[in-house]
């Protein structure tokens, strides 16, 4: 299903408003050429090496476009997951990751295939940008930073019609392969725990998880979330009370006994 630039920005607004989100929804494209990704309006280019984290932060928490290649990224765990850069026999190996973030070169080498990554090779750019901007016409998907309450409340609203359980993945550190990485390849909703890259580089605080998915989904979780709301379901969610009969309550937003 298509959807429009002007209609995911109107997603985007009623998104901000359900979930009370703190920092900007934004999307991200990838580029077959530097060319394309270059002619995008009011886009910046970064004048320092970064970490992927922090080109995501920069339109998450600052509001700005931002283009970037393989070469603007501080290595190739950053590179491999957005097809960047090489998935070659060195990546695969997690040689740089071990006896830091894991035991044995075995234990590295089963986290790199654990990861969710762009195949390598069709791609030279990618685009991060605020939804409001309508900059990126469409993004291939749209991302938002959320408490875990209102993540659950989304997910509620995904699930209101046409039922699906999910399945989440965590690899640990490198979880933006959790993320964008996992919702660039298989086109689903795909939830994170940013790892201590994305939190010590990129910003993202203690109490945020992140969210990806194709932009034609972000309507089906507001409608479903318009419906719960109507039911009296709405985030945040006001505390009941630990010691109270809990009876009244329940009728209400459950089914009586």
């Amino acid at each position: 299903m298509s959807i429009t630039v002007q209609e995911i920005t109107g997603l985007a607004t009623e998104l901000e408003r359900l979930l009370k989100l703190r920092s900007n929804p934004f999307g991200m494209k990838l580029f077959e050429t530097v060319e394309e990704m270059e002619a995008i309006p009011k886009i910046r280019r970064p004048q320092a090496v970064h970490t992927t984290d922090q080109i995501v932060a920069q339109a998450a928490r600052l509001g700005w476009t931002v283009g970037i290649t393989g070469d603007d990224l501080v290595g190739g765990q950053c590179r491999a997951v957005i097809g960047l850069g090489a998935q070659d026999a060195e990546w695969r190996s997690g040689k740089a990751m071990t006896g830091v973030w894991y035991a044995t070169v075995e234990d590295a080498s089963a986290h790199q295939a654990a990861m969710n990554v762009v195949p390598a090779g069709r791609y030279r750019a990618l685009a991060v940008s605020p939804l409001a901007s309508q900059r990126l016409d469409p993004p291939d998907i749209v991302l938002f930073y959320a408490t875990p309450g209102a993540m659950m409340y989304f997910i509620n609203g995904l699930q209101w019609s046409g039922y699906k359980r999910f399945d989440w993945s965590v690899v640990g550190e490198s979880s933006c392969a959790d993320s964008w990485g996992r919702a660039l390849t298989r086109r689903e909703p795909s939830l994170s725990i940013p790892c201590f890259a994305e939190r010590r580089y990129g910003g993202v605080l203690d109490d945020e998880m992140l969210m990806a998915l194709p932009p034609e989904q972000l309507g089906q979780a507001i409608a479903g979330m318009h419906a719960l709301s109507k039911n009296g379901l709405r985030y945040p969610f006001p505390q009941y009370g630990i010691q109270q009969d809990v009876r009244a309550g329940m009728a209400v937003s459950y089914a009586k006994p």
